[in-house]
C-alpha cells in the first residue's frame, strides 16, 4: 500500500508522499522526469532598477504545468507546496520554477500576463491542507475503475484513462480517449451521484494517454514520451519512406497506435545527407553494358547498381563514383566498369578478410577448441604416466 501510494506522488514530481506533520524538506527533489526544470538564472542577480518577478511555475499530476502570481512576502521556493487558486476552491501544487527564469519560460509557452488572467497563490499548504490531499490522491485508482465501471453500463464508446483530484477534493477531472463524439451528460450525473464531487471531463489524445500511463517500448526502453518528450510533432509516411524503413504499420506503429516519435529523430540527419546524392533515375552507362539503380546505403554514402545482364549482382559505388560516371556519360563517354581496377581489388580484399572473421565468428565450437587440446594434453600425460611409473 505504501508503494502505491509513493508512485500515486511520483506522478506530481514528489519524491515520497508527503507527511501532515513534519516538515516537507525532502519532498521534492531534482531527478530524471520529464517536467523537471533547472533554473539557470539562479545565480544570477537581477539589476536593481529592474522589477522582481513575481511569477512561479506549479505542478500539479503529469504533464499539467500552471504559471501563477505570488504575493512577495510569501518568499516561495523550488519544492514549496503551496495552495492556489481553482475553480471552484482551490488546488494543490508544488512550486518548479520561481524568479525571473519563470518569465522566460512563460515567453517560451507563449504566455502573456497581460493577455492571460493568471490565478494568484494563496498560501503555503497548511496540515489540513496536506491531509485533504492525500486522502484524495488515495482514492484516485478506485475511483478511476469505478468510473470505468459505470461508463460500461451505459455503453459509451469512451475509454477513462486517468483521474486526477483536486486538492481540497471539491472537484474531479476524468480524461479519456474517444474515437467519436460521446454524450456523456448521463455519466456526468451517475459519476457525481457516485462520488460527490463536481465532474469535469477532459478529451486527450493517443499519445497523451500512452505519456501518462507509459509503458516499454519495442527498443526494450521506456516510453519517450513518458520519460522526458513533452512536444508531439507530427510524424508522416514521408520521414519513414526518407530513411527507407518497412511501411509496415505493426512495425511503424508505438504503444499508441500512432507512428513512433522516434521516426523523426535522424530524419533531419538522412534529408541533410540526401541532397548530396545524384537522380537515380538516370542510368549509368558503361562499356560492360547499361546499369540500373537497386538500392543505396545513406549513412555510407553508398549507391547500389546491377546491369541489366546481370540483375541479380549488385555493385555498391560511392556517391562520388555515381557522379563522375554521370557526368562522362553526358559528355558521351563511357568508363570500361562501374568499379575501376583498383576499387575492384580492394573490395575483394575486403570480402575475404569479413569471410575470414564471419567464419570464425559464426563458429559454434570457437570456444571449445582450446579446451579440447588441453583436455587432450592431460589426457596424453596420464597415459604417459602410467606407462612409466618409474617418473612417479
Amino acid at each position: 500500500m505504501e508503494k502505491e501510494k509513493q508512485h500515486a506522488f511520483l506522478s506530481r514530481g514528489c519524491h515520497c508522499a508527503p507527511q501532515p506533520h513534519t516538515r516537507q524538506l525532502d519532498v521534492f527533489r531534482h531527478s530524471c522526469n520529464k517536467l523537471d526544470a533547472f533554473d539557470w538564472l539562479k545565480n544570477i542577480k537581477p539589476p536593481d532598477l529592474y522589477p522582481p518577478s513575481n511569477y512561479v511555475e506549479v505542478r500539479f499530476k503529469n504533464s499539467r504545468k500552471e504559471f501563477f502570481i505570488a504575493a512577495p512576502d510569501l518568499d516561495l521556493k523550488t519544492g514549496d507546496i503551496v495552495a492556489v487558486e481553482a475553480s471552484p476552491g482551490h488546488d494543490i501544487g508544488i512550486v518548479t520554477l520561481t524568479g525571473e527564469v519563470v518569465r522566460l519560460q512563460m515567453k517560451t509557452k507563449k504566455v502573456h500576463p497581460d493577455q492571460n488572467e493568471l490565478k494568484r497563490v494563496y498560501r503555503r499548504a497548511k496540515v489540513s491542507d496536506i491531509e485533504k490531499w492525500v486522502t484524495a490522491v488515495k482514492q484516485e485508482d478506485t475511483t478511476m475503475f469505478r468510473s470505468r465501471e459505470i461508463a460500461d453500463t451505459l455503453n459509451l464508446d469512451m475509454k477513462i484513462s486517468d483521474v486526477e483530484y483536486q486538492g481540497d477534493r471539491t472537484k474531479a477531472i476524468f480524461y479519456y480517449t474517444a474515437d467519436d463524439r460521446v454524450d456523456f451528460r448521463e455519466l456526468i450525473r451517475d459519476l457525481a451521484d457516485a462520488f460527490g464531487v463536481r465532474i469535469e471531463m477532459r478529451q486527450i489524445g493517443m499519445r497523451q494517454e500512452a505519456s501518462r500511463l507509459g509503458g516499454i517500448g519495442s527498443c526494450g526502453r521506456e516510453l519517450c514520451c513518458a520519460t522526458w518528450l513533452t512536444k508531439f510533432r507530427s510524424v508522416s509516411t514521408n520521414s519513414a519512406r526518407t530513411q527507407q524503413l518497412s511501411l509496415n504499420p505493426q512495425k511503424m506503429a508505438g504503444q499508441c497506435s500512432k507512428l513512433k516519435c522516434c521516426i523523426n529523430y535522424e530524419n533531419a540527419c538522412y534529408e541533410d545527407i540526401l541532397k548530396d546524392f545524384p537522380d537515380t533515375d538516370i542510368k549509368l552507362r558503361t562499356k560492360a553494358g547499361k546499369a540500373f539503380f537497386q538500392k543505396m546505403d545513406i549513412l555510407n554514402k553508398q549507391i547500389g547498381y546491377a546491369y541489366e545482364d546481370k540483375p541479380g549482382r549488385t555493385i555498391m559505388l560511392d556517391v562520388e563514383r555515381v557522379k563522375e560516371i554521370q557526368r562522362m556519360n553526358a559528355d558521351n563517354k563511357k568508363p570500361d566498369e562501374l568499379i575501376e581496377e583498383s576499387q575492384i581489388n580492394d573490395n575483394l580484399a575486403d570480402d575475404s578478410f569479413q569471410q575470414e572473421n564471419n567464419g570464425l565468428e559464426d563458429s559454434l565450437t570457437r570456444f571449445d577448441k582450446p579446451q579440447k587440446k588441453s583436455r587432450n594434453k592431460r589426457r596424453r600425460r596420464k597415459s604417459k604416466s602410467s606407462k612409466n611409473p618409474s617418473n612417479q
